[in-house]
Protein backbone atom coordinates (compact mmCIF):
# COMPACT_ATOMS: atom_id res chain seq x y z
CA UNK A 1 0.00 0.00 0.00
CA UNK A 2 1.55 3.71 -0.98
CA UNK A 3 1.93 6.31 2.27
CA UNK A 4 2.42 9.56 1.83
CA UNK A 5 4.51 10.72 5.09
CA UNK A 6 4.83 14.40 6.23
CA UNK A 7 7.83 14.50 8.67
CA UNK A 8 8.38 18.48 10.04
CA UNK A 9 12.43 18.29 10.65
CA UNK A 10 15.06 21.03 12.07
CA UNK A 11 16.77 21.89 8.98
CA UNK A 12 20.84 20.77 10.06
CA UNK A 13 23.48 19.06 7.98
CA UNK A 14 22.57 15.66 8.04
CA UNK A 15 19.03 15.27 8.86
CA UNK A 16 18.08 14.18 5.06
CA UNK A 17 21.46 11.59 5.30
CA UNK A 18 19.70 10.12 8.54
CA UNK A 19 16.03 10.01 7.12
CA UNK A 20 17.47 7.86 4.36
CA UNK A 21 19.39 5.98 6.23
CA UNK A 22 16.38 4.77 8.36
CA UNK A 23 14.91 3.86 5.49
CA UNK A 24 18.12 2.01 3.39
CA UNK A 25 19.20 0.33 6.65
CA UNK A 26 15.77 -1.52 7.09
CA UNK A 27 15.45 -2.02 3.30
CA UNK A 28 12.79 0.35 2.27
CA UNK A 29 12.38 2.06 -0.70
CA UNK A 30 11.65 6.16 -0.88
CA UNK A 31 9.43 6.55 -4.01
CA UNK A 32 9.60 9.93 -4.01
CA UNK A 33 10.75 12.17 -1.74
CA UNK A 34 10.30 16.30 -1.55
CA UNK A 35 12.47 18.43 1.13
CA UNK A 36 11.38 22.43 1.47
CA UNK A 37 11.81 25.08 3.99
CA UNK A 38 8.69 26.23 6.28
CA UNK A 39 7.97 29.41 7.07
CA UNK A 40 9.08 28.80 10.33
CA UNK A 41 13.38 29.30 10.05
CA UNK A 42 15.04 26.60 10.89
CA UNK A 43 12.23 23.68 10.15
CA UNK A 44 11.95 22.01 6.67
CA UNK A 45 9.04 19.88 5.71
CA UNK A 46 9.94 16.37 3.82
CA UNK A 47 6.98 14.61 2.38
CA UNK A 48 7.87 10.85 1.53
CA UNK A 49 6.05 8.66 -0.31
CA UNK A 50 6.87 4.67 0.19
CA UNK A 51 5.04 1.66 -0.18
CA UNK A 52 4.72 -0.84 2.85
CA UNK A 53 1.35 -2.46 4.95
CA UNK A 54 0.83 -1.47 8.14
CA UNK A 55 3.01 -2.54 10.56
CA UNK A 56 6.06 -1.29 8.35
CA UNK A 57 5.17 2.25 8.45
CA UNK A 58 4.09 2.19 11.50
CA UNK A 59 7.82 1.35 12.48
CA UNK A 60 9.24 3.53 10.03
CA UNK A 61 7.31 6.40 11.98
CA UNK A 62 7.84 5.11 15.70
CA UNK A 63 12.11 5.09 14.07
CA UNK A 64 12.00 8.21 12.83
CA UNK A 65 9.82 9.71 16.08
CA UNK A 66 13.19 8.66 17.80
CA UNK A 67 15.51 11.34 15.56
CA UNK A 68 16.16 13.81 17.42
CA UNK A 69 15.64 16.36 14.72
CA UNK A 70 12.91 15.52 13.71
CA UNK A 71 9.57 18.02 14.88
CA UNK A 72 6.54 16.13 13.41
CA UNK A 73 5.46 12.98 11.64
CA UNK A 74 2.18 12.58 10.19
CA UNK A 75 0.75 9.42 8.27
CA UNK A 76 -1.75 11.60 5.00
CA UNK A 77 -2.50 7.98 3.91
CA UNK A 78 -5.89 6.93 5.05
CA UNK A 79 -7.05 10.63 6.33
CA UNK A 80 -8.00 13.16 3.57
CA UNK A 81 -5.09 15.26 1.95
CA UNK A 82 -4.63 16.79 -1.38
CA UNK A 83 -1.47 15.45 -3.10
CA UNK A 84 0.18 17.55 -6.07
CA UNK A 85 3.32 17.07 -8.34
CA UNK A 86 4.56 19.05 -10.79
CA UNK A 87 6.43 17.48 -13.95
CA UNK A 88 8.83 19.64 -16.77
CA UNK A 89 7.83 17.65 -20.14
CA UNK A 90 9.36 19.02 -23.59
CA UNK A 91 8.19 17.13 -26.48
CA UNK A 92 9.36 17.03 -30.09
CA UNK A 93 6.56 19.64 -32.36
CA UNK A 94 6.64 19.90 -35.97
CA UNK A 95 4.03 22.26 -37.34
CA UNK A 96 1.82 19.43 -38.03
CA UNK A 97 1.35 18.58 -34.44
CA UNK A 98 1.75 21.43 -32.84
CA UNK A 99 -1.80 22.66 -32.75
CA UNK A 100 -2.66 18.64 -31.65
CA UNK A 101 -0.48 18.85 -28.61
CA UNK A 102 -1.69 22.60 -27.46
CA UNK A 103 -5.56 21.16 -27.44
CA UNK A 104 -3.51 18.83 -25.45
CA UNK A 105 -2.69 21.60 -22.77
CA UNK A 106 -5.36 23.25 -22.42
CA UNK A 107 -7.52 20.10 -21.66
CA UNK A 108 -4.99 18.82 -19.33
CA UNK A 109 -5.19 22.78 -18.05
CA UNK A 110 -1.05 23.08 -17.96
CA UNK A 111 1.10 25.87 -19.16
CA UNK A 112 3.70 25.78 -21.96
CA UNK A 113 6.88 27.36 -20.44
CA UNK A 114 8.86 26.91 -23.17
CA UNK A 115 8.52 27.12 -27.20
CA UNK A 116 11.47 26.82 -30.40
CA UNK A 117 10.75 26.01 -33.64
CA UNK A 118 10.83 21.95 -32.95
CA UNK A 119 9.70 21.34 -29.04
CA UNK A 120 7.44 22.35 -26.53
CA UNK A 121 7.37 22.38 -23.21
CA UNK A 122 5.37 22.28 -20.32
CA UNK A 123 4.53 22.52 -16.92
CA UNK A 124 2.38 20.16 -15.42
CA UNK A 125 0.75 20.38 -12.16
CA UNK A 126 -1.52 17.45 -10.57
CA UNK A 127 -2.15 13.85 -8.61
CA UNK A 128 -0.52 11.00 -10.11
CA UNK A 129 -3.43 10.14 -11.79
CA UNK A 130 -3.12 13.27 -14.15
CA UNK A 131 0.58 13.41 -14.71
CA UNK A 132 0.10 9.74 -15.93
CA UNK A 133 -3.00 10.94 -18.06
CA UNK A 134 -0.88 13.56 -19.81
CA UNK A 135 2.68 11.38 -20.30
CA UNK A 136 0.35 8.47 -22.05
CA UNK A 137 -1.18 10.98 -24.08
CA UNK A 138 2.17 12.88 -25.15
CA UNK A 139 4.17 10.22 -25.58
CA UNK A 140 3.28 9.48 -29.36
CA UNK A 141 4.70 13.06 -30.00
CA UNK A 142 8.23 12.21 -28.90
CA UNK A 143 8.84 12.62 -25.27
CA UNK A 144 12.44 14.38 -25.29
CA UNK A 145 13.17 15.39 -21.32
CA UNK A 146 11.15 15.05 -18.20
CA UNK A 147 11.74 15.88 -15.36
CA UNK A 148 9.45 15.35 -11.93
CA UNK A 149 9.05 16.89 -8.96
CA UNK A 150 8.12 14.12 -5.39
CA UNK A 151 4.78 14.60 -4.19
CA UNK A 152 3.93 17.61 -2.22
CA UNK A 153 1.09 17.16 0.13
CA UNK A 154 -1.14 18.84 3.40
CA UNK A 155 -4.13 17.39 4.90
CA UNK A 156 -7.12 19.02 3.70
CA UNK A 157 -9.09 21.36 6.27
CA UNK A 158 -12.24 20.15 7.78
CA UNK A 159 -15.39 20.02 5.31
CA UNK A 160 -19.01 20.84 6.36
Amino acid sequence: MRHVLSVLVENEPGVLSRVAGLFSGRGFNIDTLNVGPTLEKGVSLMTISTHGDEQIIEQIIKQLRKLITVIKVVDLSGTKAVEREMVLIKVHATDSSRAEILRIVDIFRCKVVDVSIDELTMEVTGDQGKIVAIVNMLQRFGIKEFARTGTVAMKRSMQF
